[in-house]
């Protein structure tokens, strides 16, 4: 966990690796303001992670919070085992573009103000 929501349960879950984690930390303060209690989790390998036990993924990604966005500057389908049928997964599914990221992000839609998006979107 990178930085867990302010008193108590979080009500949404963004979920970042590499890059992707400083738009899920802008995204939390946007979030946080609206009255939304908001975890950032920094995943750089999904595999160590699934191996932990089960009460450590639980303490991380508990089953009871199901708004969870995951931020991917990749292909976005993997993400659905983290944040699940009622999440939301916001990365790029299509390949051939190259360009600085800052170009790149706006263009596909990687931005905070989309994470702030998705996330108020569910529930």
């Amino acid at each position: 966990m990178l930085a867990d929501a302010e008193g108590g349960n979080p009500d949404v879950i963004l979920i970042a690796t590499g890059s992707e984690v400083g738009l899920a930390t802008q995204a939390k303060a946007t979030l946080d303001a609206s009255g939304l209690k908001t975890r950032v989790v920094s995943m750089p390998s999904t595999d160590v992670f699934d191996r932990q036990p089960a009460e450590y993924r639980e303490s991380v990604l508990p089953n009871a919070v199901r708004r969870r966005v995951a931020i991917e500057a990749g292909v976005t389908g993997f993400w659905r085992q983290y944040v699940g049928l009622d999440g939301a997964v916001i990365g790029i599914d299509s390949f051939g573009a190259s360009a600085p990221a800052e170009a790149l992000y706006p263009y596909f839609g990687i931005t905070a103000e989309k994470v702030v998006e998705a996330a108020k979107s569910l529930g």
